[in-house]
């Protein structure tokens, strides 16, 4: 009788030693899937400061092409006066 409840003791300390260590092994994969997501978060974060918006862009371009307008009526005006100039 006496060694019944000696093995039920070990098993049951055994399998409070496992399920401990199950436990402690979930709540640290648990913290560290945490941490990852915190650091892909600002990763995300740091990575849209070094990319300019669909706006911005449609704005640079246009004025890109604003001032591709403005030289080209120079050029344009430019040849007319020298083709005047040549006649």
């Amino acid at each position: 009788m006496e060694l019944l409840k000696m093995d039920m003791m070990l098993w049951n300390g055994g399998l409070s030693l496992i399920v401990a260590l199950i436990l402690l092994w979930v709540k640290t994969s648990q913290d560290e899937v945490k941490r990852i997501g915190i650091l892909l978060s600002k990763t995300r974060e740091e990575n849209a400061e070094k990319y300019v918006t669909r706006s911005e862009l449609h704005t640079d371009i246009n004025r890109v092409i604003d001032r591709l307008d403005r030289l080209d009526t120079k050029l344009d005006t430019f040849i007319r006066e020298q083709k005047s100039a040549l006649n």
